[in-house]
């Protein structure tokens, strides 16, 4: 298959992280469990019932998944009954339990330890009395109307927090976000979210997002003020996952949010995700970045549905379905990704609700975003970088191998393109482009697409044992098809 095309099957990418195995079977029960509901206890299972869950990435249930349509509704029985402690006194057989009757005694007491117990319990008695008069001769005089409550000196609203905390951060970029409801002419949609991009109302988001409204649906953009405008596609990306729309009589008060340096961002910087998880517009969640150029080919799992390929940033952030397009941010509040996609464990029970995060998140590279984004609204298509070969995007760990033949019967290296100038030739593998390790076809090409039209790159290969390595210059292709 070409680099170019994406319209067959997507195979699973080697380099995705590792899903866990053999939980624990109390865990399995309340992760399957939607947000709010009551465990529930499990059936025997069928012997061999319990499973691993998928690592394949590219099958139509597999765990990079897209989503954003809404969960199931919470279970009302929720919270089950606190479990029944032991009652005071029980236990004993009366004599010595608390509520034993008083039994005088036969003779007078003689002074002694008895007389100095009931000595203490006076004393205790009085300065019990005594405090509490004080207590509330202290609140009386303090306060004229009589209540005993004590008032803090600042409540949540006046404390002040500095530039850089989470909650500074958030105050800051939630005006500039968006949740996005998307329609299709069929009635099909769903929830994600976008964020400002410039002042003339352009909102970025993920293909996915908006692809049910792109012929003849409709498209709103509500604001966390309330504020919903309606709002039309101005481009968008498959192979990307980028999409633009643009808001209707947008307002003249619109604040873009700054843009970072995703090339700079280190492993372990903090992470602020926004987005409208199950629907849960103008959510926060926080995180670190936990890996860097992480290659994930994804796909939303419907019958037309073609692959995304992307050199992601990994973030532990809680992202879920609806987070779709939502800004990634740094500690700072710059935008540094666009969450796409998660990778999920499966509930292990049949069911069809979606799966939640678990942890594994990955975000489009906001220097990738920009560009395809000013592509989106200068030209309406995406340009994408192309080296004119077809590779295989079966899973081998030892690099891209160029296919005998290309897609539809083609010459597996184009006659003339990047790939051909080079002296590629068809059985070559490309272990390397500039210094980034290539371990599949999928690798490859999200590797390639982080790069423009006519950048050049080193390209490492293999040919009949031996390494060799070629300066390359990126050609280009416009549109998705």
């Amino acid at each position: 298959m070409s680099t170019e095309n994406e319209g067959t099957a997507v195979p699973p990418a080697p380099s995705a992280p590792p899903v866990p195995v053999d939980s624990p079977a109390a865990s399995a029960q309340e992760a399957a469990a939607p947000y709010g509901s009551a465990p529930t206890p499990p059936a025997a299972p069928p012997a061999g019932a319990a499973q691993a869950p998928s690592a394949q990435p590219h099958s139509a249930a597999g765990p990079y998944a897209y989503g954003s349509r809404q969960g199931s509704a919470p279970d009302a029985a929720w919270p089950p009954p606190p479990p029944a402690g032991p009652a005071h006194g029980a236990g004993g057989d009366g004599a010595g339990g608390w509520g034993a009757s008083y039994q005088p005694p036969a003779s007078p007491p003689r002074r002694g330890r008895g007389g100095l117990i009931a000595a203490l319990l006076i004393a205790a008695l009085v300065a019990g009395g005594l405090g509490g008069g004080l207590g509330y001769t202290l609140a009386k005089d303090g306060d004229d109307s009589g209540s005993t409550t004590v008032s803090a000196s600042d409540t949540g609203g006046s404390v002040k927090r500095d530039d850089g905390t989470v909650a500074a951060v958030a105050a800051k970029a939630l005006p500039s976000t968006v949740t996005i409801q998307a329609e299709g002419a069929g009635g099909e949609g769903g929830t994600g979210t976008g964020f400002v991009f410039d002042k003339q109302g352009h909102i970025v988001t993920n293909n996915h997002v908006v692809a049910e409204a792109v012929d003849g649906g409709r498209l709103t953009a509500t604001f966390p003020d309330g504020k919903r405008y309606d709002a039309e596609v101005v481009g968008h990306a498959q192979g990307y996952d980028v999409a633009v729309i643009k808001l209707k009589n947008a307002p003249s008060d619109l604040k873009p949010l700054p843009l970072g340096d995703s090339d700079k961002v280190a492993v372990g910087d903090s992470t602020i995700a926004i987005g409208a998880p199950f629907g849960l517009s103008d959510t926060v969640t926080t995180g670190i970045i936990s890996a860097k150029n992480r290659p994930v080919a994804s796909s939303d799992g419907s019958a037309g549905s073609k692959a995304s390929y992307m050199s992601a940033l990994q973030t532990d952030a809680s992202i879920n379905p609806g987070n779709s397009g939502g800004p990634l941010l740094d500690a700072r509040g710059n935008v540094i990704g666009i969450n796409s996609a998660i990778q999920s464990a499966s509930n292990g029970l049949g069911g069809t609700g979606q799966a939640g995060s678990i942890g594994l998140g990955f975000a489009i590279p906001i220097n990738q975003a920009k560009y395809v984004a000013q592509q989106l609204i200068k030209t309406g298509k995406p340009v994408y970088a192309r080296i004119g070969a077809s590779v295989s995007l079966e899973e081998t760990a030892g690099g891209a191998q160029i296919s005998d033949q290309g897609a539809g019967g083609s010459e597996a290296v184009e006659p003339g393109g990047p790939a051909d100038d080079a002296g590629l030739k068809p059985g070559d593998v490309i272990t390397k482009l500039d210094d980034r390790v290539i371990d599949s076809g999928p690798t490859l090409i999200g590797e390639i697409w982080t790069h423009q039209p006519g950048d050049e790159v080193t390209v490492t290969y293999e040919r009949g044992g031996k390494q060799h390595t070629v300066e390359l210059t990126l050609g280009s292709r416009v549109g998705d098809n």
